[in-house]
């Protein structure tokens, strides 16, 4: 994979973004989610930390180098599917069967601040980097099914502010808001103190991916029916 690698911690998976600002294209969707089939195929892995190895970003989102040269050549069936398979992206961690600890090194922009939200926890730096939902300033809407996960991972004063000002918000606010667990002063704690949380995780699957399905039933539905009619409609940008 160009994109991810995968390693183990005991009993935990580690899925790293490595190229660079991680930004969202066909490529890393497809990766992403054959990196997710492959970590669930190892029937000893327990839970998984979703990280990156760049020293200021976790991930800015769409990338729009692939995205604005795409929709000027009017590329429109590349651009409905590689939104599908993000969507199946986060259908996937919305239900996957282990706990997902979104370990958040640097900067979250954008789609990459909406991949942690797909979460089941956050963990992130106190000392650098921030999260933000820029696409009120980029004229670029939420697609229906992203708002109502954004909605179960933090609370919907804190989402309503940031969505509608665009605000970058640091990691002690977010901590201070359990959005994130906790936020760390380094990256070495930072990673030490995701996986150590990953570690407590001893569940059966079976149970866990049912919780998940009956606690996301409702977004999985906004997101296959209310999401498609956009996304036919490239309705991306207002």
């Amino acid at each position: 994979m160009h994109n991810l690698v995968i390693t183990y911690t005991d009993h935990v998976a580690t899925l790293t973004m490595k190229n660079g600002e991680n930004r969202h294209n066909p490529l890393f969707a497809k990766e992403m989610l054959s990196a997710l089939d492959t970590i669930k195929s190892n029937e000893d892995c327990k839970a998984l930390v979703i990280t990156s190895n760049d020293e200021k970003c976790f991930s800015l989102g769409i990338d729009t180098d692939w995205l604005m040269p795409a929709m000027k050549a009017a590329r429109t069936e590349e651009i409905k599917q590689f939104m599908y398979d993000m969507d199946d992206v986060f259908k996937t961690l919305l239900l996957y069967p282990l706990p997902v600890i979104a370990a958040i090194n640097g900067h979250a922009f954008g789609n990459g601040a909406i991949l942690a939200c797909a979460c089941d926890f956050r963990f992130m730096r106190a000392d650098k980097g921030f999260f933000c939902f820029p696409e009120v300033d980029l004229s670029i809407p939420f697609l229906p099914g992203m708002i109502e996960f954004v909605k179960k991972a933090m609370p919907y004063y804190r989402f309503n502010e940031m969505k509608l000002s665009g605000r970058r918000v640091s990691g002690k606010e977010l901590e201070d808001d359990h959005v994130v667990e906790k936020a760390y002063d380094s990256q070495a704690s930072l990673i030490e103190g995701a996986v150590n949380y990953a570690k407590t995780f001893d569940k059966k699957r079976s149970i866990f991916a049912e919780h998940k399905k009956r606690l996301h039933k409702h977004i999985i539905h906004t997101i296959n029916i209310e999401n498609k009619p956009m996304i036919e409609a490239l309705t991306l940008m207002v």
